[in-house]
């Protein structure tokens, strides 16, 4: 994409499919020829103006506003030119098409996903984690969600990030003219406090790691699987938390083959909840598919909710399973991923001795809904949620790699310092990494590899 980042470009800026209004955009170094061609008299700058849009042979493919924003005041920083059409696919395709025919002279193409706001960013309209943030807001699945990708996009995660980098600097600055006059009488790093500095800087950075990883949490959510014996009322379960009869439920074992997916929200925060089949030997080739495919999904999940049936608890042969199969799934699960242990059907028969919430295990009834709010608790629990502050902003993976490198460098520059003899270069080394992974999440130091992963996931269009 860089390579072709003077190319004008133009895509349908709305989503595929009907609507009352559809948006074609264009943008370049000049979009005055696709101006005169297809609107046929000139804009005023940020004025809506209601107008044909005309073909090739003169006639009016549509009619509606037509918006010219000249640079730099305009989104991606370069002339900008919108038509609001109606929002039938055939006209906007007709319209994309007049619009590319107009601009061949000036060597007008389709835009690649993301290549609007990408040249945004490298206009210093807005940074890498604003762009970001753009398209989280779009692709948010929740209103905390999507609340904390507007901060993001205003600037408000970009901005705890600039402080820590010119707390940083000051830092190093301080480090580096040590290095620089070691005949001085002065002691720089005493008289600037330079250990106070760190440790200041060290409790801001935990304090944005934190906001971070719940914004992290409100883009990516987490993967529940619900897991145990047929009929322990995994189904039942899955359509108690969704509020909706997502799953087939029948006395049947084994009803479920497949996995069965559905989102909800929990405080804002998106969990995907999978219903998987039953777990058991089965010599049936379609239900042995569908054991498969639930084991791989607890492979990858989160969480696992792993289900006992209480009308069945003082059968010998059934604990007995069960406790094997529990076994089995701590194997298959990664040793990080917490499996919460719940005892279903409490409407139906009494807890076995023992059982209850003795060893942090919760009663619930899926047909009821006694303990699924006491549940719901316990996932965010589990998922490290907090009540959500204002202050939450939307992050994602990557933001949060850069923040455990800055850590991690800042806490080897400690260590330089705390030396008896402080290893003062080593010491400005670390630094200078650590501000480096902060300038990554911004865009301020970032390869371009990086920049096509990032904005190869956009629509196109935006």
């Amino acid at each position: 994409m860089l390579s072709r980042a003077n190319d004008p470009i133009a895509a349908i800026a709305t989503a595929p499919g009907r609507g009352a209004v559809g948006i074609v955009r264009v943008s370049g170094r000049s979009v005055q020829p696709v101006i005169d061609a297809v609107c046929g008299r000139a804009l005023k700058p940020r004025e809506a103006t209601y107008l044909p849009f005309r073909g090739a042979d003169g006639r009016a493919i549509d009619q509606g506003l037509a918006l010219h924003f000249p640079a730099p005041h305009s989104y991606t920083g370069e002339d900008v030119l919108e038509l609001q059409a109606h929002g039938g696919p055939v006209v906007l395709q007709l319209l994309l098409a007049r619009c590319l025919q107009a601009g061949a002279g000036i060597g007008l193409r389709l835009a690649e996903p993301g290549e609007f706001t990408q040249r945004a960013f490298l206009n210093d309209k807005i940074d890498l984690a604003q762009a970001e943030a753009i398209a989280d807001l779009i692709d948010a699945s929740t209103e905390a969600a999507a609340r904390s990708a507007s901060r993001s996009l205003a600037g408000e995660f970009s901005q705890e990030i600039h402080q820590l980098r010119d707390a940083l600097i000051h830092l190093r600055m301080l480090v580096e003219a040590t290095l620089d006059f070691p005949e001085e009488e002065i002691d720089f790093l005493r008289q600037g406090d330079a250990q106070g500095q760190l440790e200041r800087l060290q409790s801001a950075l935990a304090g944005v790691m934190q906001r971070a990883r719940q914004g992290a949490l409100l883009r990516e959510g987490i993967q529940v699987v619900i897991a145990g014996q047929p009929n322990a009322g995994k189904s039942s379960l899955l359509n108690a938390l969704a509020g909706a009869e997502l799953a087939i439920v029948t006395p049947i074992p084994g009803t479920t083959r497949d996995v069965v997916r559905q989102t909800i929200q929990i405080e804002g925060v998106p969990v995907h909840v999978i219903d998987t089949a039953g777990l058991r030997e089965s010599d049936d080739p379609v239900e042995k598919i569908g054991i498969a495919r639930a084991w791989a999904q607890i492979a990858a999940a989160d969480a696992v909710l792993f289900l006992h049936d209480l009308t069945r608890a003082e059968l010998h042969d059934y604990r007995e399973a069960d406790e094997q199969l529990l076994r089995t799934l701590r194997a298959h699960a990664p040793a990080a991923v917490p499996v919460l242990q719940l005892w279903n059907k409490a409407d139906a028969a009494v807890p076995p001795p023992g059982s209850g919430n003795a060893h942090g295990e919760l009663r619930l009834s899926a047909r009821t809904g006694e303990g699924l709010e006491v549940l719901r608790r316990r996932l965010l629990e589990l998922a490290g949620w907090q009540s959500a502050p204002e202050g939450v902003y939307i992050a994602r993976e990557r933001h949060l790699q850069a923040l455990r490198r800055v850590d991690a460098h800042l806490m080897e520059a400690a260590g330089q310092l705390a030396g008896r003899t402080p290893a003062l270069d080593l010491m400005a080394e670390e630094l200078r990494l650590a501000q480096n992974a902060l300038n990554e999440i911004t865009g301020e130091f970032t390869a371009d590899d990086l920049l096509g992963v990032i904005f190869s996931s956009f629509c196109i269009g935006k």
